[in-house]
């Protein structure tokens, strides 16, 4: 008798607490989610503002037209959130007042890159999502082909570049040309050229030494291109359109002069042998000419002297006689 008194009791509490779970589960899920009930939280450590509260809720709006707790599909809602582009991650639920939770975060960009014409972001990560008609992020513009595998490596360097407040406001760009990495400065008209980007800090630390120690005191006008892509040193080119590097390019121009006349003076030891050619050509051609004239003349010379003879003997042996 008490085990079936027990088993029975069991039964009626088991029963009870179904229909109270069954009743506020149908009032949980008939609640209304109005405006006050839902919490965007933007989780982003810098501020961005493609997405706002705003569209959020029109989101939420549109998964569920009623309003209501139970038509609420959260895995949908979630993932039609994480689709959006500038959307990094999201995470979606409710508590047991029925007040649905809303923690985003957004993607940050780390440069702009501007490739074949069309303009977008890259964060972080290396991913990319399009530009905002609504909204602008300052961030470091890069121009030219650079390929989604070096996104990283180029979002490592920007970020070295803004950590620094010298290299901050030094760099504004970055352009690739032919391969290499060049840093556009704000001072002056120079690019800055790292090549590749490996050792990137190495490059960045040593550009950074013979800016403050050398750089800083030159006219900003001086110099047309830095380049650190070779190890170890630092190569300057001078600016031809700045006045006083005249007499340093002039300087330059008469000692790459000289190399032509020492291709010059090496040039007489082959002429000779070409004028010796031409000398054992000659003699051949000479001789052949001085003959015929002396082979002519001579001839002409021995009739004359012989007929004048024989006139003058004839004309006195008749005066004798």
């Amino acid at each position: 008798m008490k085990n079936k008194y027990r088993i029975l009791k069991i039964a009626v509490t088991v029963i009870i607490l179904g229909l109270l779970l069954s009743f506020s589960l149908k009032r949980f899920s008939g609640q209304k989610i109005t405006d006050n009930k839902i919490s965007v939280k933007m989780n982003e450590k810098t501020p961005v503002y493609f997405i706002d509260e705003k569209d959020i809720r029109e989101i939420v709006k549109k998964e569920n037209p009623s309003g209501k707790v139970g038509d609420l599909n959260i895995p949908v809602l979630e993932k039609k959130i994480n689709s959006l582009p500038a959307v990094d991650s999201a995470n979606v639920y409710l508590n047991l007042n029925g007040k649905l939770y809303l923690d985003i975060r957004q993607r940050v960009p780390v440069f702009r890159l501007n490739k074949d014409g069309k303009d977008f972001y890259v964060d972080e990560k290396g991913t990319e999502f399009p530009i905002s008609k609504t909204y602008s992020h300052p961030c470091m513009l890069v121009t030219g082909d650079v390929k989604p595998d070096e996104y990283e490596k180029l979002a490592e360097l920007v970020e070295k570049i803004d950590k620094d407040d010298f290299s901050k406001k030094f760099f504004i760009g970055i352009s690739k040309s032919r391969g290499d990495y060049n840093l556009l400065t704000s001072d002056g008209n120079y690019k800055v050229e790292i090549g590749d980007l490996d050792n990137i800090e190495f490059k960045v630390k040593g550009l950074k030494t013979f800016v403050e120690k050398y750089l800083v005191f030159q006219d900003p006008q001086k110099y047309s291109l830095v380049s650190v892509k070779y190890q170890n040193q630092i190569v300057t080119t001078l600016n031809p359109y700045f006045k006083e590097n005249d007499s340093i390019l002039k300087a330059g121009n008469l000692e790459l002069a000289k190399t032509p006349l020492l291709a010059a003076a090496k040039k007489p030891e082959a002429m000779p042998k070409i004028a010796e050619t031409k000398k054992t050509k000659a003699p051949s051609v000479k001789p052949k000419e001085k003959i015929k004239p002396k082979t002519t003349v001579k001839p002409k010379e021995t009739k004359k002297t012989v007929k004048k003879p024989v006139a003058t003997k004839a004309k006195t042996k008749v005066k004798i006689e």
